[in-house]
């Protein structure tokens, strides 16, 4: 499975971006699907996850409330819909492939993913 993220970008404070990744060479819908993010010196951190049918979506608290993570299995497309976005949202993003229904915070539980996608968020 080869994903391509894109849709990162310079924004203002309070401002939104919706990044996308569309995936490749596998069943979409086998997979559970998640957004990472990783800031310069710190680890990559849980962002988002959606199950198979994007019945189940689970959010890192950081995020709750500004971001919505979505899918379209007929596109093979897994989005994240990024609001009243922050300065300490910057950083690179990174979508994720996890074979099975069920997302996890974990980055070590995906199989495959994607380059990164910048998010840079101006005060």
């Amino acid at each position: 499975v080869q994903l391509q993220a894109s849709g990162g970008g310079l924004v203002q404070a309070g401002g939104s971006l919706r990044l996308s990744c569309a995936a490749s060479g596998g069943t979409f819908s086998s997979y559970a699907m998640g957004w990472f993010r990783q800031a310069p010196g710190k680890e990559r951190e849980f962002v988002a996850s959606i199950n198979w049918s994007g019945g189940r979506t689970y959010y890192a608290d950081s995020v709750k409330g500004r971001f919505t993570i979505s899918r379209d299995n007929a596109k093979n497309t897994v989005y994240l819909q990024m609001n009243s976005l922050k300065p300490e949202d910057t950083a690179d993003y990174y979508c994720a492939a996890k074979f099975g229904d069920s997302g996890s915070t974990r980055p070590s539980s995906y199989d495959y993913w994607g380059q990164g996608t910048q998010v840079t968020v101006s005060s």
